[in-house]
């Protein structure tokens, strides 16, 4: 590992040198008066102005846990690059009580005035001689602020200990913009800069940062200064400290890299599991992408509330307990695939985001996009038993889900307030960015993939990127594997030349331009739909924009670059055909009895199939669904129903495909299956439907019952049998499958009987809680084991059982708890609402507890945040009549505008407007099939 540049700490090593600081400062101008009064701001803008560059800050932190309160010095080194006498940077909630200014030779410090600027969350600093240009300055600040009360800036957290004592720790969590909320800085992703740290606490705690300690100097008997080593050059929003009492397990990984996680004390027994994940996925990435893990230390640590699962700080990445946290006794086969899928997407962070940087915030999907994709192909080698590749699709239904809406928007898209960016953290940037990625990488093959990426990733270590550079880093690649068989064609492309028979149509004589195609997969909403037509040996296609509504504005002026795949009755070969007009023909060489597009379901775009091409996948999948493989079931079963919502299929040729699902045992089918006909019926469910939804209750669980019958009441099996048999069960007793609730009402009892002490197994554990929790005894007896530490890797899954009862009091507490935080962390409000907005007996309760507490949600969550989104959309996905929609409209337009204007606010009431519509045109339907068609 390359040796770290050393910096002067700042301030000194002792109280005197803090003292000097002071005195230098004392010529600065006492603020109070001049906090705005009279001058005007010198900017008016979102971003920064670019005439003064930080380069080193030196940031002395000192939090107080008990009267939860910080003081804070930031020494911030700069350089002019053009004359100015106002230096604008970020500050949000500090209050500055002196700053100053000093030239780097003279060894002055000029007074300045600070004014600020709240709306903007910015402080100018008005000298009273101009900075000259190409001069280097020390901007010296000092504050104080309080610890924030929300899940962003630097935050207070609390936990019990196992005898019940409170405990309060200190973390940050700075991405997009709350660094500002703990010292004052430049804090846009641009301006990197080093960073060296030094914090003082009380002896009984232990300091945490971005690197190791280099020293710890005792002020005073009750008072410790640690200063850490200098960071590399990096932005703001990846600074990371924290002051608890937690504590630690380490190994070193091949390369000689210290690997620690870091947990309360009670709960180190349960860091095992992530401490080696950590360790085989560091060592995997500094092998991938060729370039050594620049820091001496990589900590990961379990915090006791946070907002989201995990946070890529550079060197001590931060998780939600359970995003980190396992107990080989306890906990169930999703648990591991999750954690394990968390630590891969901080990791590849530390190249992703953290070494190579996205120049603004309208490229969050090059960091988040990528650790996406990264994180299943790591997990896919490091941990083959995990076989993630059976949930890489999901995300991409996911994505597509929020993507058809009108309110979506590209993958890349320009943003400027801090709500705005915070919108950018979503299923777009996420999920499609992968699914983007993956159908390049099938496109380009994983060598010349992998080659792009390490050219990228070398070419711009330390610096920050935008779209281009990374299509630019893909093109003109020659991988080195077996040189003597490439070839740079005549097009600039590299192929091999075993490959070309096979791929040679990809370019055939044209340049391969990656950018041109990528550009059409982000630089527009949206995805395609491919229509295709069979004419004997001819196949016609067509693409269109597909949109969900009806009125969706025209989707002309839509195109893409579609790598099409394709296999036939006559060859399971994948063929390829890049598909860049409105309209195409491949010619077969022989008729074919069926097609199959999309192979694999590896492109980011549905198929639908004319004249009579569904009915002969449907009569395929009937005769002998094995021809084709698991995702490509998965993909029918999707695309069958996405062309029912825009009207170019019928509810009864959907249908008609599910009923081959009574043979299906594969994974991601049967998921695929539930994920299509569950919420059909809890449309139906929401409304009087005479019936018909009993009947469809009825069809969906008598098409999987053979499969649930077959499920043992264990935890043995691969990780996805594991998870199919979770899934199942719980589908089964939640939808009242008798059997099912017979025998977890048993396990319940029995559980119950040894005061919860009988160890249930993991994977059938939700079944069990859900169907215990439906009587008040057994509610009770559940929420006073949630109570209890020991049952901390069961929280998700009690917290799922309690939102399912039947009585609305005890929903509305579970709410109510939530926001209040002690019982029930407000981490987990969100899940919890919207479980109880999916409950029929809860979904009312759900959306009058956002309504009344729409500002305390807003203060605790942040405007924009994906909690917030997760809400609003997760308390409305279910709405299917006109009252409904006009009752959300009304409340969201009674809003101050940017609530009103938020995206899922809009993404609510499209869906709810798609709901009414499918109700209408489909519901008498759906009864008539379901009559003549008795499983």
């Amino acid at each position: 590992m390359a040796a770290l540049p050393r910096a002067a700490p700042f301030p000194g090593p002792s109280p005197a040198a803090a003292a000097g600081l002071l005195a230098l400062l004392s010529v600065a101008v006492a603020l109070g008066a001049d906090r705005g009064g009279g001058s005007r701001f010198p900017w008016d803008a979102v971003r920064l102005p670019q005439d003064v560059i930080p380069l080193h800050y030196h940031l002395l932190i000192h939090p107080n846990l008990t009267t939860l309160t910080f003081a804070g010095t930031a020494a911030i080194e700069v350089t002019v690059t053009r004359q100015t006498s106002a230096v604008v940077l970020h500050s949000k909630r500090l209050h500055i009580t002196r700053a100053a200014i000093e030239a780097g030779s003279a060894r002055l410090a000029q007074e300045v005035q600070v004014l600020e600027h709240h709306p903007l969350e910015q402080v100018a600093l008005l000298a009273a001689q101009p900075l000259r240009a190409g001069q280097n300055y020390t901007l010296s600040i000092q504050y104080l602020a309080n610890l924030s009360e929300s899940f962003h800036g630097f935050y207070k957290s609390t936990y019990r200990t196992q005898e019940g004592e409170l405990r309060t720790l200190v973390a940050t969590q700075f991405e997009p913009t709350a660094a500002r909320m703990a010292f004052p800085c430049f804090d846009e992703p641009a301006f990197k800069a080093r960073f060296s740290i030094t914090i003082r606490r009380e002896p009984k705690h232990l300091a945490l940062s971005n690197m190791p300690i280099v020293k710890s100097v005792n002020l005073t008997p009750w008072l410790v200064e640690d200063h850490f080593a200098t960071t590399v050059k990096m932005s703001t929003y990846l600074v990371a400290f924290i002051v608890s009492d937690f504590k630690s397990i380490s190994k070193i990984t091949s390369r000689g890299v210290k690997i620690s996680v870091y947990t309360v004390p009670d709960k180190i027994d349960q860091a095992g599991y992530a401490l080696d994940a950590a360790v085989k996925l560091l060592d995997f990435y500094e092998d991938y992408f060729s370039i050594p893990y620049p820091l001496p230390k990589q900590d990961l640590a379990a915090i006791p509330d946070f907002q989201s699962g995990a946070m890529e700080n550079w060197g001590l990445t931060t998780y939600r307990e359970s995003a980190l946290l396992y107990d080989p006794k306890k906990s169930s086969a999703s648990s591991k695939l999750w954690i394990t899928m968390v630590i891969a997407h901080e990791l590849a962070h530390q190249w992703f985001g953290n070494l190579v940087t996205m120049e603004w915030w309208n490229d969050l999907w090059l960091n988040e996009g990528f650790a996406k994709f990264m994180e299943f192909l790591s997990v896919s080698v490091t941990h083959p038993e995990l076989r993630v590749e059976d949930s890489f699709l999901r995300r991409c239904f996911d994505a597509m889900e929020v993507d058809a809406l009108n309110s979506s928007h590209p993958v890349s898209t320009p943003v400027e307030d801090p709500a705005q960016i915070l919108e950018m953290f979503d299923d777009v940037s996420y999920e499609k960015g992968s699914c983007i990625l993956n159908m390049l990488r099938d496109y380009l093959t994983a060598d010349v993939f992998k080659a792009g990426l390490v050219q990228y990733l070398q070419k711009y270590s330390y610096q920050n990127t935008k779209n281009e550079d990374l299509w630019n880093s893909m093109a003109n690649i020659c991988p080195t594997v077996g040189t003597d068989k490439n070839e740079l064609q005549a097009d600039g492309f590299c192929r091999t030349s075993q490959q070309s028979s096979s791929n040679a149509h990809w370019t055939q004589g044209e340049t391969l331009d990656v950018k041109a195609m990528m550009d059409t997969w982000t630089l527009q909403k949206g995805f395609p739909l491919v229509t295709v037509t069979v004419r004997g040996k001819n196949v016609h296609l067509q693409q269109e924009r597909y949109v969900k509504g009806v009125d969706s504005p025209s989707s002309t002026g839509y195109l893409w670059h579609i790598p099409l795949t394709y296999i036939t009755s006559k060859s399971d070969t994948v063929q390829r055909f890049l598909m860049t007009t409105k309209a195409d023909v491949i010619i077969l060489p022989e008729e074919v009895e069926w097609i199959k597009f999309n192979v694999d379901m590896n492109g980011y775009y549905i198929v639908h199939y004319k004249d009579d091409g569904w009915d002969r996948l449907i009569n395929l999948v009937k005769q002998n669904h094995t021809v084709i493989s698991s995702n490509d079931r998965a993909s029918l079963i999707n695309n069958v129903f996405q062309l029912v919502r825009i009207k170019r299929l019928s509810i009864s040729k959907a249908f008609d495909l599910t009923l081959y699902l009574k043979h299906e045992r594969q994974i991601m089918p049967v998921l695929q299956g539930m994920d299509e006909l569950i919420p059909i019926y809890r449309l139906m469910e929401r409304r009087d439907m005479d019936g018909t939804e009993k009947q469809l209750q009825e069809y969906i669980v008598n098409l999987f019952k053979d499969l649930i019958e077959k499920q043992s009441w264990s935890d043995e099996g691969s990780v996805s049998e594991r998870l199919l048999r979770h899934s199942l069960l719980l589908f089964a007793c939640v939808h009242r499958y008798q059997p099912c609730v017979d025998k977890a009402k048993g396990y319940f009892t029995e559980w119950q009987k040894s005061n919860g002490t009988l160890s249930l197994p993991a994977d059938v554990k939700t079944a069990v809680y859900v169907v215990g929790a439906q009587t008040s005894e057994g509610w009770d007896f559940l929420l006073s084991k949630y109570r209890l530490p020991s049952f901390n890797v069961e929280r998700n899954n009690i917290e799922l059982a309690l939102s399912l009862s039947r009585s609305k009091d005890k929903l509305q507490w579970l709410m109510d708890q939530g926001l209040r935080g002690d019982i029930i962390r407000t981490q987990d409000l969100p899940s919890i609402t919207i479980h109880v907005a999916r409950n029929p007996s809860g979904y009312h309760l759900a959306w009058k507890f956002l309504k009344e507490n729409w500002e305390k949600l807003v203060e605790k969550f942040e405007l924009g945040s994906n909690s917030l989104a997760g809400i609003v959309t997760g308390v409305t996905s279910r709405y299917s009549t006109r009252s409904h929609l006009a009752e959300v409209k009304e409340f969201f337009s009674s809003l101050e505008e940017k609530s009103a204007q938020l995206r899922c606010v809009q993404q609510a009431l499209e869906t709810i407007e798609d709901n009414i519509q499918w109700m209408d045109r489909n519901f008498e339907e759906v009864k008539t099939w379901l009559q003549n068609n008795h499983l």
